[in-house]
């Protein structure tokens, strides 16, 4: 098994987790707006200052949409696999 095909799965798992996350919260459209800022935060900041550190983020699709849906960690761990 490759290291794609762990991403996609653990991106998969991880979606399936945040969705049950913002079903159970009082305020679901709340919770899933500050989730999205934040990980399109993360993503912006990460696309524009992560050369300096030796990240190169791009910014596509499956990024855009994984960064909105799960947030900041999903940026995060965007980063630990770059440096896989």
């Amino acid at each position: 098994m490759d290291t794609e095909m762990l991403f996609k799965i653990f991106c998969g798992a991880i979606a399936a987790v945040m969705i049950i996350y913002y079903i159970r919260r009082q305020k679901k459209m709340l919770s899933f707006f500050i989730g999205a800022f934040t990980g399109g935060a993360a993503l912006f900041i990460v696309n524009k200052y992560g050369p300096l550190f030796g990240t190169d983020i791009p910014l596509n699709l499956f990024n855009i949409l994984g960064s909105l849906i799960l947030g900041a960690p999903f940026v995060a761990f965007i980063v630990i696999m770059n440096f896989l």
